[in-house]
């Protein structure tokens, strides 16, 4: 999973056909155990993906209401598909990630 370090590349990124990102913040030690999982579970899709410390854009945090973390959020087209914020239920987001996968541009 790459890391996107400013706010001009992560819009870029959400504009894909589908698109996954992880939303992490310092000292977030859920963060952290999360992200392994999350990694994994992308294994199995073929998704772009990408994660950012929402500590380091800020602009992020406002422009996606990023009030917690861990936060995943799915986007197809460009648009918010599905969102999981702080407790990540791990089930629910595998089968998200498969329809996401399945997703085909009308």
């Amino acid at each position: 999973m790459n890391q996107i370090k400013d706010y001009e590349t992560l819009t870029k990124a959400m504009q894909q056909d589908k698109f996954v990102l992880y939303v992490m913040s310092e000292g977030c030690s859920v963060c952290h155990a999360d992200l392994p999982k999350v990694e994994s579970m992308l294994e199995n899709y073929d998704l772009p993906s990408a994660q950012i410390l929402v500590n380091e854009i800020p602009e992020a945090a406002g422009q996606l209401s990023l009030f917690t973390s861990p936060v995943i959020i799915l986007f197809a087209e460009g648009r918010e598909f599905h969102r999981q914020a702080r407790i990540i239920d791990f089930e629910a987001l595998d089968y998200r990630m498969g329809q996401l996968n399945e997703f085909r541009e009308i």
